[in-house]
């Protein structure tokens, strides 16, 4: 019995799809480049595939094994957006940090209140900004982004609130040329994160006389676990006073490496918080920063050896498997 010849062609092509599946390692590679599978296009006006950008989310299969791509176009997104636990390798990128704005107003508690919330592993979020725009006299928790995947990768995006605007809550994480803004507690968690060439913009002004915001609320449980913020070649400014930091939980671990930082900062630098008189728990180090906040004497800071200092300041610090090079090559 002979078979025609389309036939050998179907199966060559459905083979060599196969084996192209096989060998991708969640990509496809073009010319040298690494590009998700499929893009999607979020578009307001009707001339994409979706008109939100939690329905383009929704559509990407569960314990989806390929990159996609979710291209938003420029607009002001007045949505809540949530990326499952099971749905891993997503490209989510806008056409600029000021020109694709996701904006809700909400508050209450942390996990509630977020504008957006990516809870999988391998995500890249690229070009656009996260905002919780609540205000009102009495300070609560109102989150921008919560990130508690895994090898998640974020580049030119903006987080901007008031209190808790970023809850970098666990897993290892890359944020490069980002902005966060916010007053009190606006960066914390216990994830294990390289923030490099970001923009630290304080709004603690409106506070109060006498009243100081604090940038990080770091939450490491114990002197054994990996996790910790780094802050590279950053830069620090605003209105107020801030403190660098307090302990969210006692053994937090912060780093400040080379970053410019303005007269914004407390003369005392940290804020012991709830650990006061416990303060040889913390890990708050200082290195090479510049400016004229940086001039102040350290109260309590940790004195870390050069090579714990250049190791917290690379890649190795987040990145012990290797997913960070295909997270930065991804869709580029």
């Amino acid at each position: 019995m002979s078979f025609p010849r389309c036939c050998f062609l179907c199966i060559f092509l459905l083979l060599g799809l196969g084996i192209e599946l096989a060998n991708s390692q969640h990509y496809r590679v073009v010319g040298g480049k690494l590009l998700p599978y499929k893009t999607i296009i979020v578009d307001q006006s009707g001339h994409g595939n979706f008109k939100t950008i939690q329905s383009a989310i929704d559509s990407v299969p569960s314990n989806n094994r390929f990159w996609v791509s979710i291209i938003v176009k420029a607009g002001i997104y007045r949505e809540k957006v949530a990326i499952p636990v099971e749905k891993p390798y997503i490209l989510l990128q806008g056409e600029g940090k000021t020109k694709t704005l996701v904006e809700w107003a909400d508050h209450d508690n942390t996990l509630q209140s977020a504008t957006f919330r990516t809870l999988a592993d391998n995500i890249v979020v690229k070009f656009m900004s996260f905002i919780n725009s609540y205000k009102s006299k009495v300070k609560l928790p109102a989150v921008a982004a919560l990130v508690s995947g895994d090898k998640s990768y974020f580049l030119s995006v903006g987080f901007f609130g008031f209190q808790d605007t970023l809850w970098d809550d666990r897993g290892a994480h890359y944020f490069k040329s980002c902005t966060i803004k916010g007053a009190i507690d606006f960066i914390f968690g216990d994830g294990q994160s390289l923030y490099e060439d970001c923009t630290i913009s304080v709004i603690a002004a409106p506070l109060g006389p006498g009243i100081s915001g604090i940038i990080t609320a770091q939450g490491r449980v114990s002197p054994n676990e990996s996790s910790g913020f780094v802050f590279k070649n950053c830069v620090i400014d605003g209105t107020g006073t801030t403190y660098l930091g307090r302990p969210w939980r006692k053994y937090a671990r912060v780093l400040f490496y080379h970053t410019k930082m303005s007269n914004i900062i407390h003369p005392n630098r940290w804020d012991p918080g709830h650990f006061r008189n416990q303060e040889s728990h913390t890990t708050f180090a200082e290195y090479n920063n510049f400016g004229p906040g940086s001039n102040s004497s350290p109260q309590w800071t940790r004195k870390l050896g050069l090579s714990t200092v250049n190791w917290m300041a690379s890649f190795s610090f987040i990145d012990s498997n290797g997913w960070l090079k295909t997270s930065l090559r991804i869709g580029s």
